[in-house]
């Protein structure tokens, strides 16, 4: 989360007189994240969140994620769901911007993973994957193989300035993901972003699933790479197995990987890394004066990149 555009005290009043949901009592935007401008909006009856879709996120797209959110809450995964205003309407614009207001889920986000917070995570993650097998709509992933070329291309002019010979490592990468990424796994709906930021807990008891606008139609296993990613390395750099073996355990107890899945793990591993390096490197060199946020280091990514392309197996995951 975060907010690249200001709303107005006269614009937020307006606009949530549109929704049966009380008077404004306050709002304050969110610095965290890097997609979205958001706002903790707390009205007369309960807090909610205003978001403004910003930079890769289409207005022709926010049906599939906030029809999404509707389908997986109703089905049990714990996640936000969209408010509809006295229309029926959940899309609406302010300030020039596609828009929505989003329930508020109680908890936070953890700063120091535990592995049991990965124990949570997996069970959660494949309730997800599970609920989402039959919402009929379809978004294609695109930040996967087919989205890294041009990320490549727009940033390697620049990436050495970043890290000497790492534009270099950006086409060597690309070009062997390209060649051997997979072509049929066990696929569906997936969250495509769920970090730690995106998954709120109270105390070690996962309560809630957020920010679903990178969620998409691909492989299940890539999902668990992303957050294995996300999840299992401290912030020394050094891969956690113990992390990784919750994670990994605990999703294949309520959903059970193929042979298939289990060893193309670490492949998709690596493409993850390379995705986030790539949309945090662009992000680096192309940043946006006045927004509240500060963009993330890429080169955090690089080092993840590097422990997968050292992984000859699933067992250095911590699985057989």
């Amino acid at each position: 989360m975060a907010v690249y555009t200001e709303v107005s005290d006269t614009e937020i009043i307006a606009f949530v007189a549109q929704y049966d949901i009380g008077a404004v009592v306050s709002f304050k935007g969110i610095a965290e994240g890097v997609e979205n401008s958001n706002y903790l909006l707390l009205t007369e009856r309960e807090p909610y969140i205003l978001t403004l879709y910003e930079k890769r996120v289409s207005a022709d797209e926010l049906p599939f994620f906030l029809g999404l959110m509707e389908h997986l809450a109703a089905r049990g995964v714990p996640c936000p769901t969209p408010i509809h205003g006295r229309d029926g309407e959940a899309q609406r614009v302010l300030c020039g911007r596609p828009a929505a207001i989003i329930s508020f889920l109680k908890g936070v986000w953890p700063r120091r993973i535990q592995p049991e917070h990965c124990t949570q995570l997996g069970a959660a993650l494949a309730g997800l994957h599970l609920a989402g097998v039959d919402f009929d709509p379809r978004r294609r992933n695109a930040l996967s193989t087919g989205g890294w070329r041009p990320l490549v291309e727009a940033c390697r002019e620049r990436a050495d300035s970043v890290s000497p010979g790492l534009g270099a490592t950006l086409d060597d990468e690309l070009a062997l993901l390209e060649s051997d990424w997979p072509g049929d796994l066990p696929a569906g709906v997936i969250h495509a972003d769920l970090f730690p930021d995106n998954v709120f807990f109270e105390g070690l008891r996962l309560t809630g699933l957020i920010d679903f606008y990178f969620a998409c139609n691909d492989f299940f296993a890539y999902d668990i790479a992303v957050c294995m990613n996300a999840w299992c390395f401290e912030r020394s750099g050094e891969f956690n197995v113990t992390k990784a073996h919750q994670l990994l355990s605990s999703y294949r107890r309520v959903r059970p990987f193929s042979d298939d899945e289990l060893e193309a793990l670490p492949l998709l591993a690596r493409g993850a890394a390379l995705r986030f390096l790539l949309t945090r490197l662009y992000d680096w060199l192309n940043r946006v004066d006045g927004a509240l946020v500060k963009p993330k280091d890429p080169l955090e990514y690089l080092g993840k990149l590097r422990f997968h392309q050292g992984v000859s197996g699933p067992a250095a995951y911590g699985l057989t």
